[in-house]
């Protein structure tokens, strides 16, 4: 019996998980040989394959000259050029780059800078809010600032409130609306999001235009902006930031999951000049007291600037408009099928939601499917009764077309 305990995993109910063995591309080979299509990136973090060649030939390099080194008064090539990499390619008026080690804690990371900036500026504004349905993460800011409900309920009293907006359904006037009269108030510390695709929230999609609006009432309103980008950026929505496609420039950024190309934990919290300013000061008590043990970890730092490199020195667009396009096909045969509603797509990510009488995360369509689908040699986690599709961009034609032919095979009861 194995003494692991598994994430977002009920072991009184689930079968002993498959040991893989080996991963290359698009392909997870278990111990007994079978071959399963990985359809959601593991958990969304593979972008342009696994091993992918040169990041981890970047990382067999690094690990002949580093391993961790404390970040707390030294610093290191990887991360100092990591660090303006990212400034080069991020929304304009980021510069600066705070590193962790997950998406969770890089969104820790952005909550506590917004609230600092305030005290830090002697204004007593405090209040967070947030979007109906998102998700930040499972530590105890992160869960403060998602949906509240099954993932969070035996943790409620450890929670803080936050001022919670509804999704920006349609044209989104309803959100916005709610935003420009609680803005009114002064008390807004910030506004946190996913820029345009909610997900874990059910993979829920909103334009870019509604993104635009509400960092218009934000600016309007002197409210910082923080764009969770760890599961949207690196190309997920079809351009490198979702931010990029509503012209916002976020004033916090958080970034992890393809920040290494999924190859080792990195995270990245990009702030602008004026949040450092406000924390930059004599006065040692206006320090910002955060960190990671691993912070900045040379080797994952590399990793990430192999994959800067990729993104600078191949086609990865070209891939991932082809991706995008495939997708888009794919999803076209199953729009009008009677098992399914609500076919969407965002970029490279597509989904759709199996009609059942009980809806939800714990919809019990959810575990069975997953296991049909592994039977099928496919690796899916539908989130409840929502099937989605969130591959790496250098599956093939093949490849895809078992995933979606996978999909095609669900039985509705």
């Amino acid at each position: 019996m194995s003494a692991v305990w598994h994430p977002f995993f009920q072991h009184a109910t689930e079968p002993v998980p498959p040991r893989i063995t080996h991963a290359e591309g698009a392909r997870l080979t278990t111990a007994d040989g079978t071959i399963l299509i990985d359809a959601i990136s593991s958990w969304w973090v593979t972008t342009h394959g696994h091993r992918y060649p040169p990041i981890m030939a970047a990382i067999r390099a690094a690990t002949e000259d580093l391993d961790q080194i404390i970040f707390a008064g030294l610093t290191h090539a990887p991360a100092e050029a990591l660090a303006e990499g990212l400034v080069q390619m991020a929304p304009e008026g980021l510069t600066r780059v705070f590193f962790s080690d997950s998406g969770s804690t890089s969104v820790e990371v952005a909550l506590k800078m917004a609230l600092g900036f305030w005290a830090h500026s002697g204004q007593p504004r405090h209040r967070i809010a947030v979007i109906e349905d998102s998700y930040h993460g499972d530590t105890i800011g992160t869960m403060s600032v998602g949906e509240r409900g099954v993932f969070n309920a035996p943790y409620m009293p450890l929670l803080f409130d936050v001022a919670r907006l509804p999704f920006p359904a349609g044209d989104g006037a309803a959100t916005i609306a709610a935003f420009e009269a609680l803005a009114d108030g002064g008390e807004i510390a910030a506004l946190i999001l996913e820029p345009l695709v909610l997900g874990s929230g059910g993979m829920r999609m909103y334009p870019p235009a509604v993104l635009a609006s509400l960092a218009q009432v934000a600016r309007r309103h002197e409210i910082l902006l923080i764009a969770d980008e760890v599961m949207t950026g690196w190309g997920r929505t079809g351009t490198l930031w979702a931010c990029d496609q509503a012209g916002v420039a976020p004033d916090i950024l958080c970034t992890s999951k393809g920040l290494t190309g999924g190859s080792l934990p990195l995270a990245a919290t990009l702030a602008s000049e004026p949040i450092f300013a406000a924390h930059y000061s004599t006065d040692r008590r206006r320090t910002f007291f955060h960190s990671s043990s691993y912070t900045a970890n040379p080797i994952a730092c590399a990793a990430a600037l192999a994959n800067l490199e990729v993104w600078r020195s191949e086609p990865v667009m070209e891939r991932i408009a082809t991706l995008i396009a495939r997708q888009s096909d794919h999803l076209a045969v199953l729009a009008d099928d009677p098992r399914f509603e609500n076919p969407r797509q965002c970029g490279t990510i597509a989904a759709l939601d199996l009609k059942v009488p009980a809806a939800g995360y714990l919809a019990e369509a959810g575990p069975r499917m997953r296991a049909d689908f592994m039977a099928r040699g496919v690796l899916l986690r539908p989130l409840g009764n929502t099937i989605y599709v969130l591959p790496p961009y250098g599956i093939t034609e093949g490849e895809l077309a078992k995933v979606w032919d996978a999909i095609a095979q669900v039985r509705p009861g």
